[in-house]
C-alpha cells in the first residue's frame, strides 16, 4: 500500500441537489467542525490529496471560519460555492464509536487488575523508508530492536505476558471487557479512585491485522449481525466468559495509549489528526483514501437519536481507526459516556459517501480516476 493518502478508485462529480438531505443539515456545524483544522500544518495531507498549494487551502479555511460564525444559509451559500460534491463510487459502510468513562486506579488492586499499556520504547509505523524487504504486508508497525525493525508480538502473546517485564502498565481497569472495548474506540475518560479524572488515547499499535470479535460470532452461527452490536456482543461475553479471553485473542492488533493533557475537560478526546474530536461531526477514515481535514458527506440508511431522523450530515475526517478500511467506510464520533455507547453501538448500516472538493483542485472538474 502506497503511504499517504490517494484518490479513491472513482469519484463521480454530482450536483448538491443530489444530496439527499443537504438542505435540511447544519452546514454551520459542519464548518465549525472544519475550522479546527486553520492551521497551515493541519492541512498539509489534504492540500496533497488535492493537489492544492497549501496557502490555497488554508485561506479556504480560514474564510470557512469566518462563514461558519454567520447565519446558516450563509454557510450553505458558502460550502455551495467553493466545493465540488464527488460521489465515492463504491459500497459504503458506516459506525459510531464513543469515548467511554470508566472507573480505573492509577496502582494495580484486586479490584483493579486489567491493564491498559504505554507505548512500548522502538514502536513505530511502517512506512517505505524503513520497510524491510521481507517485511509482512499486513503488519503496519513494528519496533525497533538491536537495529533492526521486528514484528511486535500480538494480543494473544501479550495477553499472555509477553510484556510484563518492561512495566508498561498506564492505569488499570476493574473490567477485561471494557479494556478490550477502550481498545476498539482507542480512547477513554477515566475516573481515579483518588477523585482526579485521566484522559486516555491512542498512542500506537502493534500492527497486527484487525479482526471484529462480532463479526468472528455471527460467522460461527451464535446469532444475526443485527443481534451483534456492540451491547449485544457485551451481552454474549457475559454470558460466557469461559470463552471471553479466547475470543479477544483473535482480534490481533492491540492498541497501545497515553495519558491525554492538551485538552480541556469541555472538549472531546483527540484524533488521530491532533485535534480535539467534534460529537456528531468528527469521522474516522482510512487515511489512505481520505485525507485528515476533508468534508465527507455521509447518507446512511438509518434513523437513530443523534441525526433525530436519517444520518445525512456533512462530517469532518480527523480521525481513524484499526477497523475503518476502505475508501467508503466511516465511524462516526458520536461523543462521551454511557448514552454515546448506546448510540454508537447501533450505527451499523450501509452508506454512500461523498467528498466535497475545492473548487480548483485536481485541477480538472470531471471524474477523477486513480
Amino acid at each position: 500500500m502506497a503511504d499517504g493518502p490517494h484518490i479513491p478508485d472513482l469519484l463521480k462529480e454530482i450536483a448538491f441537489a443530489d444530496l439527499a438531505g443537504w438542505e435540511a443539515d447544519d452546514h454551520q456545524a459542519a464548518l465549525s467542525s472544519f475550522a479546527r483544522f486553520c492551521k497551515r500544518e493541519a492541512l498539509g495531507e489534504a492540500a496533497a490529496f488535492y493537489k492544492m498549494p497549501v496557502p490555497d487551502l488554508y485561506d479556504l479555511c480560514l474564510r470557512a471560519e469566518v462563514s461558519g460564525r454567520g447565519s446558516r444559509a450563509e454557510a450553505r451559500r458558502f460550502l455551495e460555492v467553493h466545493f465540488t460534491p464527488y460521489r465515492v463510487a463504491h459500497d459504503g459502510f458506516v459506525t459510531g464509536y464513543f469515548e467511554p468513562e470508566l472507573s480505573a486506579s492509577r496502582e494495580k488492586t484486586a479490584e483493579y487488575a486489567t491493564p491498559l499499556l504505554k507505548k512500548p520504547a522502538g514502536l513505530e509505523p511502517v512506512s517505505a523508508a524503513n520497510r524491510p524487504k521481507d517485511w509482512p504486508d499486513q503488519l503496519s508497525h513494528g519496533r525497533h530492536l538491536n537495529g533492526k525493525l521486528t514484528e511486535m508480538p500480538d494480543r494473544g502473546a501479550i495477553m499472555d505476558g509477553a510484556l510484563d517485564k518492561e512495566s508498561l502498565e498506564l492505569v488499570w481497569l476493574a473490567d477485561p471487557v471494557d479494556a478490550f472495548y477502550v481498545h476498539v474506540q482507542g480512547s477513554a475518560r477515566l475516573r481515579l479512585t483518588d477523585g482526579t479524572v485521566m484522559r486516555v488515547g491512542y498512542a500506537g499499535k502493534s500492527g497486527h491485522p484487525y479482526t471484529g470479535i462480532a463479526r468472528l460470532l455471527v460467522k460461527r452461527g451464535e446469532g444475526t449481525p443485527e443481534e451483534f452490536t456492540m451491547a449485544g456482543t457485551r451481552a454474549w461475553l457475559e454470558k460466557h466468559p469461559e470463552e471471553r479471553d479466547a475470543l479477544f485473542k483473535e482480534n490481533r492488533s492491540y492498541i497501545f495509549f497515553r495519558e491525554v493533557t492538551e485538552v480541556g475537560d469541555g472538549e472531546g478526546p483527540v484524533g488521530a489528526a491532533g485535534l480535539a474530536l467534534t460529537a456528531g461531526r468528527s469521522l474516522a477514515v482510512d487515511p489512505h483514501h481520505v485525507p485528515y481535514g476533508g468534508l465527507v458527506f455521509v447518507d446512511a440508511d438509518h434513523d437513530q437519536p443523534m441525526a433525530g431522523g436519517p444520518l445525512q450530515r456533512l462530517m469532518v475526517a480527523d480521525d481513524t481507526g484499526s477497523a475503518v478500511r476502505g475508501p467508503a467506510r466511516g465511524d462516526v464520533f458520536v461523543g462521551s459516556g454511557e448514552a454515546a455507547g448506546a448510540i454508537a453501538g447501533d450505527i451499523r448500516h450501509r452508506a454512500t459517501f461523498t467528498l466535497l472538493v475545492p473548487e480548483g483542485a485536481f485541477g480538472s472538474g470531471t471524474v477523477v480516476t486513480d
